[in-house]
C-alpha cells in the first residue's frame, strides 16, 4: 500500500536531530509509554479492540517488545519505519467488533486510529516536564510537527489529525469529555493484583533467576507500574479516566523524577539510548561528519 492508496500525505519520518530524536530512544521514554498506552485504551473502541484481540495479558513481554520496536522504527527507521506503518495498517484491517457502549467499531476508523496516535503528544509533553525539562514553545511546536509526521508514517490522513497545536487541544479535550472512560483494559493496566508471567527474554540464567524471584518481585513492580502510569499521565486525562492521585504521590513522583533527570544524562550513549536509536544516531553523526557538517543541537531536548 502506498500513500496514494491511503490518501495520506507522502510519509516522511521525523528529522534526524529533532525533538523526537532526543526523546523517543532515551531510556526515560520507557517510563512514559505506560501512560500513553493506558490513555489509548481508555477510548471505548480502542479498549474493546485491545481487550478482544491483543495478547497483552498472556504475552505481555512479547507484546511490549513489539510495540517498542514499532515506535523506534517510526522515529529512527527511515524507510523501514514507513514499511512498519504499512504493516500495522494491514494488521488492523480485521480488528472490529462492538465497543464498550454497544457501538460497532473498526480499528482503522479515523476517530479510533488517530486517537491511538494522538495520545503520544500530550503524554510526551507532560512527562518530559518531569523527566527531562520543560519544553520551550518552539520545541513544543516542533514536537507536534514531528508527531504529525509519525502519523503520516502510520497512514493517518491529514484531514483526520489536527494540523496545529491550536487545533489539537480542543480536539483532545472533546475526546476526554465525550469518550474516555475507565475500561476493563485500563483496570488491567493499573491493577496491582493481576497475574503477570515472569520475563521470557534475555539470557537463560537471568530468566531462571527472575522466575525463581518473581513471586517476591512482582508486587513492588506492579505497584511501581501503577504509580508511574498514573503519575506521568496528564492530569486532565487522569481525571477523565477517574484515576486517583494524591499530593503525597505527586511529591514522591517529583523526587523520583528528579533523580532520573540527573542520572540519565550522565550515562554514556550506549546505556542511555535504546539500540535502534543509538545506531541511527551514530549513523547520522557519521554521515554529517563525512560531509563536514558541524553537529547541531537546535532541536534536541537536554536535561536542565
Amino acid at each position: 500500500m502506498t500513500s496514494a492508496d491511503t490518501g495520506a500525505a507522502e510519509p516522511v519520518p521525523p528529522p534526524p536531530g529533532g525533538v523526537l530524536w532526543s526523546l523517543a530512544g532515551d531510556l526515560r521514554a520507557l517510563l512514559m509509554l505506560p501512560a500513553a498506552l493506558t490513555l489509548q485504551v481508555a477510548h471505548p473502541a480502542v479498549g474493546a479492540g485491545v481487550d478482544e484481540y491483543s495478547v497483552f495479558r498472556t504475552d505481555p513481554w512479547g507484546r511490549g517488545e513489539r510495540s517498542l520496536r514499532s515506535l523506534q522504527l517510526w522515529v529512527y527507521g527511515g524507510e523501514a519505519g514507513v514499511e512498519e506503518g504499512r504493516r500495522l495498517r494491514t494488521l488492523h484491517r480485521s480488528i472490529q467488533g462492538t465497543d464498550t457502549r454497544g457501538r460497532p467499531y473498526h480499528a482503522l476508523a479515523p476517530a479510533n486510529y488517530a486517537w491511538v496516535h494522538a495520545t503520544g503528544f500530550p503524554v510526551y509533553r507532560h512527562a518530559t516536564r518531569y523527566l527531562v525539562r520543560l519544553l520551550t514553545e518552539a520545541q513544543e511546536r516542533a514536537l507536534y510537527r514531528e508527531w504529525l509526521q509519525v502519523g503520516r508514517v502510520l497512514g493517518i490522513h491529514d484531514r483526520d489529525m489536527p494540523q496545529t497545536i491550536e487545533e489539537f487541544w480542543p480536539y483532545y479535550h472533546a475526546v476526554l469529555a465525550e469518550e474516555i472512560e475507565r475500561t476493563v483494559v485500563v483496570e488491567d493496566l493499573v491493577a496491582t493484583d493481576r497475574p503477570v508471567p515472569p520475563p521470557d527474554r534475555g539470557p537463560l540464567a537471568a530468566r531462571l533467576l527472575l522466575r525463581a524471584l518473581w513471586p517476591v518481585l512482582l508486587p513492588p513492580l506492579a505497584r511501581f507500574r501503577r504509580f508511574i502510569t498514573i503519575g506521568l499521565m496528564p492530569p486532565d486525562a487522569r481525571e477523565a479516566i477517574g484515576l486517583e492521585w494524591s499530593a503525597a504521590q505527586e511529591r514522591r513522583l517529583r523526587r523520583f523524577c528528579g533523580v532520573v533527570r540527573r542520572v540519565v544524562p550522565v550515562l554514556p550513549e550506549r546505556l542511555r539510548y535504546l539500540p535502534l536509536a543509538r545506531r541511527a544516531r551514530a549513523a547520522w553523526r557519521a554521515e554529517r561528519g563525512a560531509r563536514g557538517v558541524r553537529p547541531t543541537r537546535a532541536g534536541s531536548v537536554r536535561s536542565g
